[in-house]
């Protein structure tokens, strides 16, 4: 077995401790107790950096490489140190999954260097400084796409898909065919996803688009916007769990239970995300989730 095929339920223990992280990690720039960059290896030619920001995908080939969200511009100089861990060719292409700026902040960067591709969503997210507090230097996509588009490099194949709205309204799934793996971007994070209402997201929609990617896509690993690597079957359990949470709360909300109230349910059944009054999942999907339930 590959060591990143664990059982989801391994999966939800580790990523509990990473889920506060998380919730950091979408802020601007974060400059204080930042987690230290590492690389690992998933499949052939291809890695995920781990540590302050998203997780970043690396395809190396023979021509380049192909990056899959660059954290935040911090980050610029300690991401090119994992890559010449493992390759000294340079970085020719980044793909953001969507516009935060733990995912897209290092576009500041690496727009110097490389070509940077999103959804067009995505980019208008940037330009219209959707995430708020996002540093005023971000730079958006000079390429963009509304349903997909691939990049070929070395004799290799990435593919960018947009299957619909959910975290924000700009998401986009990277599909690496020859190595059977995606990055979900942040359609996958921590123990449950973060809805960016003002970013066009939609938890109704996150669920037809994680439906619609894993009926089109033949996979058997995923790299998640936060957290460690799993596995389909483990998308499918964190998939199924999301909509339990929603089926549940849909039922408070139209009963008439307060946010409050629908917010100490959500801290049972995922503490480390709603049980902190101030996080990001109740700052940002809570509310959300109280009007469009209703």
């Amino acid at each position: 077995m590959h060591r990143f095929h664990v059982l989801f339920a391994f999966t939800l223990l580790a990523l509990g401790a990473v889920t506060a992280g998380l919730l950091a990690q979408s802020q601007p720039k974060q400059k204080q107790g930042r987690a230290p960059l590492g690389i690992e290896k998933v499949a052939d030619d291809l890695f995920v950096i781990i540590g302050n920001g998203g997780n970043v995908g690396v395809l190396v080939t023979d021509e380049g490489v192909i990056l899959v969200d660059d954290k935040f511009e911090e980050d610029y100089e300690g991401i090119l140190a994992q890559v010449k861990s493992v390759t000294p060719k340079p970085v020719k292409y980044v793909i953001n999954t969507h516009h935060h700026s733990d995912h897209s902040g290092g576009n500041t960067r690496f727009i110097e260097v490389a070509e940077i591709i999103s959804h067009k969503n995505a980019r208008a997210n940037i330009v219209g400084g959707k995430q708020a507090g996002s540093p005023g230097s971000m730079k958006p996509a000079r390429i963009t796409f509304t349903d997909e588009t691939s990049v070929f490099l070395g004799g290799k194949e990435v593919r960018a898909h947009y299957f619909g709205r959910g975290h924000t309204n700009g998401d986009v799934i990277v599909y690496f065919p020859a190595q059977r793996v995606i990055h979900t971007g942040d359609l996958m994070a921590g123990v449950t996803p973060l809805i960016d209402y003002s970013g066009g997201g939609s938890l109704v929609e996150w669920v037809k688009t994680v439906d619609a990617a894993m009926a089109a896509l033949d996979f058997d690993q995923v790299i998640p916007g936060h957290g460690v690597v799993t596995n389909r079957a483990g998308l499918k359990t964190y998939r199924d769990n999301v909509v339990k949470m929603r089926d549940e709360i849909t039922v408070l909300i139209r009963q008439g239970k307060s946010q409050e109230e629908v917010r100490a349910h959500l801290a049972k059944l995922f503490p480390t995300s709603y049980a902190n009054a101030n996080s990001l999942q109740n700052r940002w999907s809570l509310p959300g989730f109280m009007q469009e339930l209703k």
